[in-house]
């Protein structure tokens, strides 16, 4: 009976190890920063339509050092369960000008992005559901700032800034 005891011993330590590897990894993830995968037509050619594994940080955004051309994670302001990935093209207080329906016109609109919001695009303006459709968003649901491609291994590197 002893050696069954010491075996049940062994294996609780084990399961409360591992319980407590993943709510650091959890930690890791709603703190710090985190994988995401992205893929889709609206980030495309940035992008691809097949798919990549990135890295994002959320300090950026906890510490509000985001900044216009940052790839930013984004909760859906539709789908709140859903994530995205856009371009942040515009903070609070700054003037947005854009094609409000560039499929069909290229009549443009110009916007203030209200205090509290800011404005997200996708990098295919053809077929992207971003702030042109929604309007600009409220800052907290900024969720993370991308900063690393890690898959495909042909384009792992950094994914700073888009150059203005």
């Amino acid at each position: 009976m002893g050696q069954w005891a010491g075996f049940g011993k062994g294996l609780l330590g084990e399961a409360f190890s591992f319980v407590k590897f993943f709510l650091f990894l959890q930690a890791i993830n709603d703190h710090v920063g985190g994988f995401v995968f992205a893929k889709g037509p609206s980030m495309h050619p940035t992008i691809s339509l097949s798919g990549e594994l990135l890295l994002s940080e959320r300090i950026s955004v906890q510490m509000g050092k985001v900044r216009p051309g940052d790839i930013v994670v984004v909760q859906s302001p539709l789908v709140p369960k859903k994530r995205v990935a856009k371009r942040l093209i515009a903070m609070e207080g700054e003037r947005v000008t854009y094609v409000a329906d560039p499929k069909n016109s290229d009549s443009l609109n110009t916007i203030v992005v209200p205090k509290g919001h800011v404005w997200i695009e996708g990098d295919n303006i053809y077929n992207s559901y971003d702030s042109r459709n929604f309007g600009a968003i409220p800052y907290g649901l900024l969720i993370g700032r991308v900063f690393w491609r890690v898959l495909p291994f042909k384009d792992f590197g950094s994914m700073g800034p888009r150059e203005k």
